[in-house]
């Protein structure tokens, strides 16, 4: 994946059992869930590794409260270091997910929230 390309969804849920049957037989989706993140459970669409996953996580606890998308950069803190000549703002600062890489959430030029996402070097 490149530079701008979306990466992740998470799909908030009140009920993850029901979002995950949901999801898995309208669009066969395949759920792989984290023994260290029982509520976040991953999954891939038709396209595999190669195009966007996501995770549907419990709602407020493992993920927000709407559907987020991730779209994957370079570096995020010059994503960030450019958002107020484009006119965005950052909504929550960079954080680590440990061994996999950095997230922070922004929101755009209209309000609407969005999730950046820089995965460790080589990942």
């Amino acid at each position: 994946m490149k530079h701008g390309d979306f990466t992740h969804v998470e799909i908030p849920a009140d009920d993850a059992g029901r979002a995950k049957r949901f999801y898995g037989e309208l669009f066969n989706w395949q759920f792989l869930d984290l023994p260290d993140y029982p509520d976040y459970h991953m999954f891939t669409t038709a396209v595999g590794e190669e195009g966007a996953g996501g995770a549907i996580g419990l709602r407020k606890d493992m993920a927000s409260e709407k559907l987020l998308a991730y779209v994957k950069v370079d570096s995020i803190d010059a994503t960030v270091d450019r958002l107020p000549e484009v006119g965005g703002s950052v909504k929550t600062p960079k954080g680590e997910v440990p061994g996999q890489g950095w997230y922070a959430v922004i929101l755009d030029s209209e309000g609407n929230e969005l999730a950046l996402w820089e995965s460790l070097p080589g990942g």
